[in-house]
């Protein structure tokens, strides 16, 4: 019994872990961790353009529901403020969107009609991450042509 005692005494001395294996272990998640963090962040730009895409979608179709009710797609000046505001008392007003969305990277979106690109319709693009027009990668412009 007294024999039995000091085991339990020898081993309750030695639980829990070195400073060495809690170090290792540190490194390991580390290592790990710099490995796989970049390639999540790098993501998260590919994210914005597909939202961007996203509600780019969403807006010309309350534009083509515009169109529908009112003949006509709003001028360049009216803009996106059309679909959520009845800016020229039309009859046929069917309020389209609850609020002029931001994109991604918190910039209005730009529109204009007739478009440049879509002579026969409207633009309606992102100027991307750079907030400026033209751009490669992130920058890129995000349009309805790109559809």
């Amino acid at each position: 019994m007294n024999r039995q005692r000091i085991e339990q005494k020898h081993y309750s001395s030695q639980a829990g872990f070195t400073l060495i294996e809690i170090m290792v272990v540190v490194v390991i998640i580390s290592v790990l961790s710099a490995l796989v963090v970049p390639k999540f962040f790098g993501r998260v730009d590919q994210a914005r353009q597909v939202a961007a895409e996203s509600d780019i979608a969403k807006i010309s179709g309350a534009f083509q529901l515009y169109r529908l009710d009112n003949f006509s797609y709003p001028n360049s000046s009216e803009g996106i403020d059309a679909l959520v505001t009845n800016l020229g008392n039309k009859s046929n007003w069917a309020g389209y969107l609850d609020e002029a969305p931001l994109d991604p990277w918190d910039n209005e979106y730009n529109y204009r009609f007739p478009g440049e690109r879509n002579p026969n319709s409207f633009d309606l693009w992102s100027n991307g991450a750079d907030g400026a027009q033209g751009g490669d990668g992130v920058n890129r412009d995000i349009g309805n042509w790109n559809e």
